[in-house]
């Protein structure tokens, strides 16, 4: 794994622990996931339009049916997200819907793309994922607390869905070679699209999301397709594998601003899972 997709990897993950941060601090589903998306088409496009203007591209039918494909999967992540953080802690929500996700995406890497790591690689992967359920708690939620179970199913189905869109998007920068600001602004096209009908039949809380949160609206919407963009960048030459489970330091980053800022509890536990983590992360890089 080379030094820049580590940095663009890493540099994805402390912007998308604090968006979601930000995300999970306004209690709404669609009429903010609808806004966020909105604007990030705006804010984005012109950036996305000069970049097609000086980069004649032509977009296949493939290019497009993944696009279409990688704007429903990020609607269904968004939506169950935003459930998530409204039924459940962020330190169980995050975890869940985080280390699902690397797990399924190394899995699916290797059976259907025929991708293979090597046994550092694979073992640096396994750390990691291990070391998040320990640095949040959540194994002891996973163990009998059944009020946890409406967060603990929404946080899995987050990661279903990043494991399924991770496979789609690398699919489209590497064999449909899409450039990366150009998927994630035609994902979000596509997402913004597929939710204007459901908005415009709330459209009042659309405004009361957009008068009460705009500054969450707009980082969420700058931050969000940024911290994709690096890792879409990062898996243009760079196997899945590696940039999967490397994504999950954002726990750590997560967990470390959850302490900080939410003064949450069991520290010691939290320095040696982060150790842990930080050790995964080496051997996934070395791998």
């Amino acid at each position: 794994m080379t030094p820049l997709a580590i940095i663009l990897v890493l540099t994805a993950a402390a912007l998308h622990a604090t968006w979601n941060l930000l995300a999970k601090q306004v209690n709404s589903g669609l009429p903010f996931v609808w806004v966020c998306v909105t604007l990030s088409v705006i804010i984005y496009g012109p950036l996305a339009g000069w970049y097609w203007w000086t980069h004649p591209v032509v977009i296949s039918p493939l290019a497009i049916q993944l696009i279409v494909l990688s704007g429903v999967l990020h609607s269904g992540y968004f939506l169950f997200l935003q459930r998530a953080y409204q039924v459940g802690d962020f330190s169980l929500v995050y975890p869940l819907a985080r280390g699902t996700g690397p797990v399924l995406s190394f899995l699916a890497a290797v059976i259907l793309l025929g991708e293979t790591p090597s046994m550092l690689t694979v073992g640096g992967g396994l750390v990691i994922v291990l070391s998040i359920f320990l640095l949040t708690g959540a194994h002891g939620m996973i163990q009998g607390k059944r009020k946890a179970a409406p967060g603990l199913f929404y946080g899995i189905g987050c990661g279903v869905f990043i494991a399924s869109y991770t496979l789609v998007d690398q699919q489209a920068v590497t064999v449909a070679a899409v450039v990366p600001l150009l998927l994630d602004w035609g994902s979000n096209f596509s997402r913004g699209l597929l939710m204007t009908p459901f908005a415009i039949k709330r459209w009042d809380e659309v405004k009361h999301v957009w008068a009460a949160s705009k500054k969450e609206c707009l980082a969420v919407a700058i931050l969000s397709p940024l911290a994709y963009i690096l890792v879409l960048t990062a898996m243009s030459f760079t196997p899945l594998t590696y940039i999967a489970p490397m994504r999950e330091v954002s726990i750590l980053i997560g967990a470390l601003i959850g302490a900080r800022m939410l003064k949450e509890m069991d520290g010691h536990r939290r320095i040696w899972a982060a150790g842990a983590m930080a050790l995964g992360v080496i051997a996934l890089a070395l791998g």
